[in-house]
């Protein structure tokens, strides 16, 4: 096989497992905080009782706590497809953000290492690989798809 087929192969599979795995980290934690938790006990839980004695308004609280875990399932499986993927990193990287902010609003201190930084990574990842490269989602069918279309009418 020619070195440029490898590259090409190599970058095609790395982003596939890469976007996957990060898909499905997010995906499963909101299906978990949509269908076993509640989005409502999810803000409770998590945002409601934890949050309560800092700056934060309620109704931020509320309206983060709710609307995280529909993001997470949503944004995740639009990873695992391909499809929408900067827009689906995008809705990521400001839950990446928000996580982060209110674990050290709670304990400045807080260890990113074990619950952050292994999503940070993955996301990094994919987000700064080469759209090209990524030819096993959606987004690159339906580019192709398109392409042809546009080509045909020209013609």
């Amino acid at each position: 096989m020619h070195t440029d087929e490898t590259n090409q192969s190599g970058w095609k599979w790395s982003i596939f497992t890469v976007r996957c795995v990060l898909g499905l980290i997010f995906f499963m934690a909101g299906w978990w905080k949509c269908f076993t938790l509640s989005p409502t006990e999810h803000a409770r839980m998590f945002f409601l009782e934890g949050f309560a004695d800092h700056w934060i308004p309620e109704w931020l609280l509320w309206a983060l706590g709710v609307s995280i875990p529909v993001v997470e399932l949503v944004a995740g499986a639009l990873v695992c497809l391909g499809l929408f993927r900067r827009w689906a990193y995008i809705a990521l990287g400001a839950i990446l953000v928000t996580v982060t902010y209110g674990h050290l609003l709670r304990e400045p201190l807080f260890s990113t290492t074990g619950h952050i930084f292994p999503r940070l990574a993955l996301l990094v990842f994919v987000w700064v690989a080469p759209m090209k490269h990524d030819v096993l989602s959606l987004d690159w069918v339906w580019e192709k798809v398109s392409r042809s279309r546009r080509d045909k009418l020209r013609h």
